[in-house]
């Protein structure tokens, strides 16, 4: 199965959001920033609205910002909120297995957050 990219956007988009807390941020800048599209930054935008790790306001001075602090943000849990197919088999014999497998995975992903990305990411800058 290919990857579809959603999460690693994700990641960076909250590293942007994460950099200035305070700051409401819109697509466009974000957009413009990563060197990504404007619309694939608002589709992850909208995948994390759903999953409440921001929070978004319209208007001239709308944009998006972080609604949990960093280091509340697990990457498991990130993971979950984005790519939703991950190891999912219509075998009924392997499906259980599958499904504790990517629960670990996604309880070992929680072990890193947010906040240690966006510091990890200073650095090699």
């Amino acid at each position: 199965m290919a990857q579809s990219g959603r999460f690693q956007l994700s990641v960076r988009v909250l590293a942007v959001l994460a950099s200035a807390p305070e700051a409401m941020h819109t697509s466009a800048a974000i957009a413009e920033e990563l060197g990504e599209s404007a619309v694939m930054v608002r589709r992850s935008f909208l995948l994390l609205h759903q999953a409440g790790l921001i929070v978004q306001r319209k208007g001239p001075n709308g944009g998006a910002m972080l609604k949990v602090p960093a280091k509340q943000i697990g990457l498991g849990d990130l993971f979950v909120a984005t790519e939703v197919d991950w190891l999912h088999l219509e075998d009924k014999a392997m499906a259980p297995l599958m499904k504790k497998v990517r629960a670990d995975a996604v309880a070992a992903m929680n072990e890193h957050s947010l906040a240690q990305v966006v510091k990890r990411m200073k650095k090699t800058k």
